[in-house]
């Protein structure tokens, strides 16, 4: 069984220019990035041309293109991946927007993104306007809903990612999702 640090040790010889790092990496870390964009897919619309699959294949590429990247851990690895399929999934929306004018948006629950009992819809890309929003006013606070909402990771595996204490996550998450919410609320796209 592969171990995180098995991960971090290809990520660092893939950054060294060790070609063959690239494909024991994806072995390696394949099924994660599978499970993650399977987790992405779900907040979708339900005849999404996307698959898992693919998803998580466009962002593999995309991730070990990156010949600029510092790969800190797996842990890194991960939520870097998370945001990645994250952009991947907003691009294609923004593809679809452009082709139906706003015909199939995909529409999600304001509970389902932020944890509201009382939940209304809205648009994904409405949810990715807010969250362009939050990153200006609080770069940290949108890194915290990247990884919990769209990575799927926990308190403690975002505090790792982003080396702060898990209070500090929690924090952090909260007071992310309560803005979020009242600006997702009073936008007109809601």
């Amino acid at each position: 069984m592969p171990t995180s640090s098995d991960t971090t040790r290809l990520l660092l010889d893939l950054r060294k220019g060790d070609g063959s790092a690239r494909d024991e990496l994806l072995t390696l870390v394949y099924d994660e990035l599978r499970d993650l964009a399977a987790r992405h897919m779900a907040k979708e619309r339900p005849d999404h041309t996307l698959q898992p699959t693919a998803l998580a294949h466009e962002a593999y590429m995309r991730l070990v293109d990156d010949a600029d990247m510092d790969w800190q851990s797996h842990a890194h690895f991960l939520g870097v991946a998370s945001e990645v399929i994250r952009r991947i999934l907003i691009d294609h929306a923004r593809k679809h927007d452009a082709a139906k004018r706003g015909g199939a948006i995909k529409k999600v629950r304001l509970s389902d993104a932020i944890s509201d009992p009382g939940g209304v819809d809205i648009e994904i890309l409405a949810l990715d306007q807010a969250l362009q929003e939050l990153a200006a006013l609080n770069e940290r606070h949108h890194q915290v809903v990247v990884l919990r909402f769209f990575g799927g990771l926990t308190i403690r595996q975002t505090a790792l990612v982003m080396g702060v204490a898990p209070n500090t996550v929690n924090a952090d998450w909260q007071t992310a999702r309560a803005w979020l919410r009242q600006r997702l609320l009073d936008s007109p796209n809601s």
